[in-house]
């Protein structure tokens, strides 16, 4: 039986922290789909347009990873791409109660569906795309925190 993760998010903007967790789940699993998802509840930074192209480049050295749109529920995602496997990063104890609480939902809606956490590699703990977004937008550097092609992207975005 084929491994076939998805890893869902709005990835606005994929971050160090997130190519981490992709990475390693390239690692453990056949294919892996990074999700991006519309998330039409938030203003994003980057349409999804911008953020599926931007996560593209950044993840093109993976060859068993790829890149897709994403918007509605996960069960239903999972379901048209015979995807078997959710994963989920997890920097900590609140986010472990999220993402429980949403893959036993999940669970309900489709039982064959598992979820898998990774907890987050600790140079990677405290990072997240809001702050990523925050620092850049006040002018900071995100260049340690960002793929270098997403960092440009930012730059140009936020002059």
């Amino acid at each position: 039986m084929t491994k076939k993760a998805v890893y869902p998010g709005t990835f606005d903007p994929l971050t160090n922290g997130h190519i981490n967790i992709i990475q390693r789940s390239a690692e453990l699993f056949d294919e892996v789909l990074v999700a991006v998802a519309k998330s039409s509840g938030k203003a994003p930074l980057f349409n999804l347009e911008q953020r599926v192209e931007m996560a593209n480049e950044s993840l093109a050295n993976y060859a068993n990873v790829s890149v897709i749109l994403f918007d509605g529920l996960l069960v239903d995602l999972a379901k048209q791409n015979n995807a078997n496997i959710v994963v989920r990063g997890i920097r900590s104890i609140a986010d472990f109660e999220y993402e429980a609480q949403m893959a036993g939902m999940n669970r309900k809606m489709l039982p064959q569906l598992e979820t898998v956490f990774l907890t987050t590699h600790s140079d990677w703990a405290d990072l997240s795309s809001t702050l990523v977004r925050d620092i850049a937008r006040h002018g900071g550097n995100v260049s340690n925190f960002v793929p270098a092609n997403i960092a440009i992207k930012i730059s140009e975005k936020l002059g």
